[in-house]
């Protein structure tokens, strides 16, 4: 159903995917979740913290649909600080991987000048494909 678009001589992408192909499906969109609890509270002023718990949010978003992390065919992450990202990348890195396992979807990683709750540090939102049936 899915598959990665790498074109010939490109290098492997590490932790992501240039694209993602799919032949059909049931769309879920999941929108832009930030780093709080589900009673809206932020437990962490630690970037890591609230990436964790973010894409923690997708997540639970996705199994409300039926879906888990490897449906998602893409993820957006938008942080107020690249530099917070790229000092914590490795410890990104591991809490992406034990959350989402070995799925590397097309992603794009972008910095704003704020997010609309003011404490949250990041937000992430997904788009996933659950194979016909």
């Amino acid at each position: 159903m899915k598959r990665t678009l790498l074109p010939p001589g490109w290098p492997e992408p590490k932790g992501y995917a240039n694209g993602v192909s799919v032949e059909a499906g049931r769309l879920i969109f999941v929108a832009g979740m930030v780093g709080w609890d589900a009673d809206e509270k932020f437990q962490s002023d630690d970037f890591v913290e609230q990436f964790r718990q973010a894409l923690s949010n997708a997540l639970a978003v996705l199994a409300e649909g039926g879906a888990g992390p490897e449906h998602v065919v893409r993820l957006n992450l938008y942080a107020c600080s690249l530099d917070a990202y790229r000092r914590r990348r490795r410890e990104i890195g591991q809490a992406y991987r034990e959350l989402m396992g070995k799925n590397y979807p097309a992603m794009a990683f972008l910095e704003v000048s704020a997010l609309v709750e003011p404490r949250a540090l990041l937000e992430i939102e997904l788009t996933a494909v659950l194979p016909e049936g």
